[in-house]
């Protein structure tokens, strides 16, 4: 069976919502990013088989296989393929699972998988348009009505806070170490290599001169004063607040995958290897505890214990979701997330999949570790994990 290796892994700088990247076009942003990886490891595109592409929010400018788009948008030749996938939140680590079990299969030789989400352009909750139905007709509806009803992710996240016994103290702590350890990565160049710079565009899209590489949720002046002061987002009396939850963002990132005898041909060298996926799923009205049973079947396909793995990069839905799923596991919070997360970082839906396997692969070099694991929930119940191995 062929292995399926990491070659490269880049992204945008991330954008706050109304913020930096919202004069980008999703599939203008997306295709910057893919053109931005090819170029810089000097690999003609149309070697590239297919591009599978994560995306929550499949509407307006980011309807109509917004994969493809962008793809044209790169300037990739036409023969290239693509396609969209949306796993909510996890959209783009199911992107990566793909394109590597499709090179693990023999389908692929050369595919990137990658994710975008402009949720300046394409809110969140967008697609659920008034006058055309809910999403959840009545069968499932019925089935969860006597637990008390199918709810948003905001309340599953307070369930979950309850459920583990996580103070707002806590929630907060882990909120102000998330922009701590971002602002100290950003400061350090710790991003630098990982980021393809983008210029600044007006509402009309026309450039302005500027050019960032900056993440621009980050916020190194938050303290547990200031978090304090915020209110429950979600239910009254609440723990849930603005400051412990994730950020709205835009951006789009991208993972160029191959076998590993293709790499050899081309001359590239690998930078990690693909190791085991895993999937799980939950109720959908705690929703976002699967990212527990996820990591263990992750662990357990890639014949490794949690003490093996040097890194983990989880996704950073909600502090109580994180701080939740290391109670359960055990774990050494130094070395989850260490540059920080969601919360500080932002959350561009269908991009943060690949955003966080970008940032392992960099990390687990700049560190010298071995293993990493990456995970995230998703709202309706499923979760994702996968692990990599560093090579070199």
């Amino acid at each position: 069976m062929p292995t399926a290796v990491i070659i490269d892994a880049v992204r945008s700088p991330l954008g706050r919502r109304n913020g930096q990247l919202a004069g980008w076009h999703p599939a203008d942003l997306a295709g910057e990013v893919l053109a931005g990886l090819v170029g810089r490891n000097d690999l003609d595109p149309v070697l590239v088989e297919d591009v599978i592409m994560g995306c929550v929010i499949q509407v307006g400018e980011q309807a109509l296989n917004i994969g493809r788009n962008a793809v044209l948008a790169a300037g990739f030749p036409e023969s290239v393929c693509a396609t969209t996938v949306d796993r909510q939140c996890a959209s783009s680590l199911q992107a990566v699972s793909f394109a590597a079990q499709g090179v693990m299969a023999g389908a692929y030789e050369v595919v990137v998988a990658a994710g975008v989400e402009s949720t300046t352009r394409a809110p969140m909750g967008a697609s659920m348009v008034p006058g055309l139905g809910a999403p959840f007709g009545p069968a499932m509806t019925a089935r969860y009505a006597p637990v008390g009803g199918l709810v948003p992710q905001g309340i599953a996240a307070e369930a979950i806070a309850d459920r583990w016994q996580l103070s707002r103290h806590d929630l907060d702590a882990y909120a102000v170490t998330s922009h701590q350890r971002a602002a100290r990565a950003s400061t350090e160049g710790r991003f630098a290599a990982q980021i393809i710079p983008m210029k600044v565009r007006d509402a009309q899209g026309h450039e302005t001169g500027e050019v960032t590489s900056q993440d621009e949720g980050i916020r190194p002046l938050t303290t547990m004063e200031s978090l304090g002061r915020l209110r429950p987002a979600f239910r009254l009396g609440g723990s849930i607040t603005a400051g412990n939850s994730f950020q709205m963002a835009d951006g789009a990132a991208a993972v160029l995958v191959m076998s590993e005898g293709r790499a050899e041909a081309l001359g590239l060298v690998p930078r990690a290897r693909l190791r085991a996926f895993a999937m799980a799923g939950v109720d959908p009205v705690t929703m976002l505890s699967g990212p527990i049973p996820a990591t263990a079947k992750a662990l357990e396909r890639a014949n490794l214990t949690l003490d093996d793995i040097g890194l983990i990069e989880m996704h950073e839905s909600f502090a109580s979701v994180v701080l939740a799923w290391a109670r359960s596991l055990g774990l050494d919070m130094a070395r989850v997330n260490v540059n920080g997360g969601a919360i500080a970082l932002g959350h561009p839906l269908g991009c943060s999949g690949t955003r966080l396997v970008t940032t392992l692969v960099h990390q687990l070099e700049n560190s010298g570790a071995r293993y990493g694991l990456a995970a995230a929930g998703e709202v309706g119940g499923t979760a994702n994990a996968l692990v990599i191995e560093r090579l070199g």
